[in-house]
């Protein structure tokens, strides 16, 4: 299948409310409401559209498309800045050590510690893949494209980088971490929150939560077994998140209890490793498999593709050229895959 992950639209709409409803909750970056959807596409528009290339308050969508049918496969998202429009909070799961002398014995007790350590830095997320789709490394290629729409846009993103990764949700959409935590706060599901914050955004929520520390001896046993765990369908996005260099430095979200990993820009492995090169000739289709990516802003697509180096610059295959409009004497980002 030819794929090429490109700008979000306000014609993918649609495509992307369909997405939206298969996620089964939990997944606030795609909530499955029209209205919170149509919203975040126009802001992505507006991102793409800014010309200030310079760090700001903005959020790009992109898009999987396979080229043979036209479908969108999968979606992603980047957001420059956290905690600009109210503030960003997340647990930390932490040790108190205390020694008594009576007892001859040391005591630990583990909590979670509510914190904005992690305000101000540049997130992705919301990436889905259709189930039609979970195949052929699609999932692979639409994640490592936002690190090279990142490296192509630089000025424009923090030094540090998350990734949310969605908790343990049970068959009936229910979160075994809020039900010990913060549905013990509030006269709602977990269901009923989530909804809540997928359209009106988690603020008014984090808002009320407890800000003293929580002793995890105190939880259920229920909830203290999925604090940062991931979410089954996202196991397999962890460890890619691992394999690019993003670490767990025991961040956890504050209403289902999923991990945040985190990572410097510049110490991502595909930042690292990507080279910006010209294109020399378009080939017959030899070479190493890579992904490669051309273009800035709206114009920003990117694909595998079949590369080899010559001495004269790059060559690639045809179908890549085609899926990325592009002709010898193109600037392109490529690394291996």
């Amino acid at each position: 299948m030819r794929a090429v992950v490109r700008a979000a639209r306000s014609a993918d709409l649609e495509s992307l409310y369909e997405m939206a409803k298969l996620t089964g909750g939990g997944f606030t970056n795609l909530p499955a409401d029209r209205d919170a959807l149509a919203e975040r596409l126009a802001a992505s528009e507006a991102a793409y559209a800014r010309d200030e290339d310079a760090l700001g308050d903005d959020v790009y969508l992109l898009m999987l498309e396979d080229l043979e049918t036209k479908r969108i496969a999968g979606t992603a998202q980047i957001i420059t800045r956290t905690g600009q429009k109210g503030s960003f909070h997340s647990y930390r799961r932490t040790t108190l050590t205390q020694h008594s002398a009576a007892f001859g014995r040391s005591f630990r007790a583990e909590m979670l510690v509510m914190t904005n350590d992690l305000e101000g830095c540049s997130e992705v997320g919301g990436l889905f893949l259709h189930p039609r789709y979970r195949a052929g490394g699609l999932g692979l290629l639409l994640a490592r494209s936002r690190y090279l729409f990142i490296k192509h846009h630089r000025a424009r993103f923090a030094d540090k980088l998350i990734a949310e990764l969605r908790g343990v949700i049970d068959e009936g959409g229910g979160s075994p971490f809020w039900d010990g935590v913060g549905g013990r706060f509030f006269q709602m599901s977990f269901r009923e929150a989530d909804d809540y914050n997928a359209v009106n955004g988690n603020q008014h929520l984090a808002d009320l939560m407890p800000r003293h520390p929580i002793y995890l001896a105190m939880l259920p046993e229920t909830a203290r077994a999925v604090i940062g765990v991931p979410h089954g369908t996202g196991r397999a996005a962890m460890r890619m998140l691992e394999h690019e260099g993003f670490i767990d430095e025991g961040y956890v979200d504050i209403f289902e209890g999923g991990p945040t990993m985190t990572v410097m820009v510049d110490r991502l492995k595909t930042i690292r490793e990507a080279r910006e090169t010209c294109v020399a000739s378009i080939g017959e289709g030899g070479g190493v498999r890579s992904i490669l990516a051309a273009g800035r802003l709206r114009d920003f697509r990117a694909s595998f593709a079949l590369l080899a180096e010559t001495v004269a610059g790059l060559e690639i295959d045809g179908q890549a050229a085609e899926a990325l409009a592009l002709r010898p004497g193109h600037e392109v980002l490529h690394v291996a895959r």
